[in-house]
C-alpha cells in the first residue's frame, strides 16, 4: 500500500510540493510526470497582508518532474519548468482615454534539483530527509516593460523531512517541515505542510495545506506578480482529483486559493498533470 500511496502523492500540484513525501523510490524505478498550471490575478496580498487591486497579471507553467530511485533510500529528483510564461494585460483609463499597453514574457524558469534519503522506509509509518537545490535558469527584467519575470534571480537550498502514513482503509496522511536558505539577499523561508487523501482504484481524492513563513532578513528589491517576490508569505489550500488509467499511469486535476498572503497574488490556482510510473517490470521483455 505505502508504494503505491507515493506514486500517488507525487501526481499532486507541482514544484517542490508534489515529492513524494516521506516515501522513497524503489531501486532502479522512478516517477516523471508532466504538468500545467495557471493563476490570473487582479488582486494581490500587499505586504501588511491587504488585499489591494492591480492590473491583471498571469503566469503560466508548463513542468517536467522526475524522481529516479538510486537505491531503495536515495532518490534523484528533478524538477524543470519548460516554460514559464508572464503577463500583464493593458490598462486604460475612462476619463482621459489613455492607456498603458500590456505586456509579455516567456522562457525556462528555475530549475530544482535534488536528493531524497529514506529515513525509514517499509514501514507502517516512513520519514525522509530532502535538500533541494534552486538553480536560477530563469530570466528577471525582460518583456517591454522590463518587469517580467520567469524566475527569482536567487539560488537557494531548501532542507525538509516528511513523516507520512497510510491506513488499511485507503486514507494516507502526510506532514512536513523545510527551512529555505535563499541568497542574493532574500528572506530565509520556513516552509510545512499537510496532505489528507483517499485513493481506492482508479479515483484519487486529496486536500492539501501549504504555508511559507517568511524570516523578513533580507532586502532584495520586491516585485508585484506575486510568484518570485521577497518576503513571501502564504497558507494555500489545494483540492485535487483523480483518476488512473492504470496502475502505473493517471491524470489529476487542482485548484487553490490563499487563505492569506504576503507578497502573493490574490487569485484561485489551477492545473493538471499526466505522469507515469517506471517499474522493473515493466523493462522486462
Amino acid at each position: 500500500m505505502s508504494r503505491t500511496l507515493s506514486i500517488l502523492i507525487l501526481l499532486m500540484w507541482s514544484g517542490q510540493s508534489a515529492l513524494s513525501q516521506g516515501w522513497s523510490q524503489p531501486s532502479g524505478e522512478g516517477f516523471f510526470k508532466i504538468g500545467f498550471s495557471q493563476i490570473i490575478s487582479d488582486s494581490y496580498y500587499a505586504p501588511d497582508g491587504s488585499q489591494v487591486p492591480i492590473t491583471t497579471t498571469g503566469i503560466s507553467s508548463l513542468y517536467l518532474y522526475g524522481e529516479y530511485g538510486f537505491t531503495n533510500r536515495l532518490t534523484g529528483i528533478v524538477y524543470a519548468p519548460v516554460w514559464v510564461g508572464n503577463t500583464l494585460n493593458e490598462l486604460r483609463f475612462r476619463q482621459s482615454g489613455n492607456r498603458i499597453p500590456g505586456d509579455s514574457y516567456g522562457s525556462i524558469g528555475d530549475m530544482d534539483l535534488g536528493i531524497k534519503v529514506g529515513l525509514i522506509q517499509n514501514k507502517p509509518v516512513v520519514w525522509s530527509g530532502t535538500l533541494m537545490l534552486g538553480i536560477p535558469t530563469g530570466q528577471t527584467g525582460k518583456g517591454m516593460s522590463g518587469i517580467l519575470q520567469t524566475g527569482d534571480s536567487e539560488f537557494n537550498q531548501l532542507l525538509r523531512t516528511d513523516v507520512s502514513f497510510s491506513t488499511p482503509f485507503s486514507v494516507f496522511f502526510s506532514a512536513y517541515l523545510g527551512l529555505n536558505n535563499r541568497t542574493r539577499d532574500f528572506s530565509d523561508e520556513f516552509r510545512y505542510g499537510f496532505d489528507l487523501g483517499y485513493f481506492k482504484h482508479p479515483f484519487l481524492a486529496a486536500a492539501h495545506l501549504q504555508g511559507i513563513q517568511s524570516f523578513q532578513n533580507g532586502n532584495a528589491e520586491n516585485v508585484s506578480n506575486g510568484i518570485f517576490s521577497n518576503n513571501l508569505e502564504m497558507l494555500l489550500p489545494t483540492f485535487e482529483l483523480g483518476y488512473f488509467f492504470t496502475k502505473a499511469m493517471g491524470i489529476t486535476v487542482f485548484i487553490n486559493k490563499p487563505f492569506k498572503g504576503q507578497n502573493i497574488l490574490n487569485a484561485p490556482g489551477y492545473g493538471i498533470s499526466l505522469a507515469y510510473q517506471l517499474k522493473k517490470n515493466s523493462l522486462s521483455p
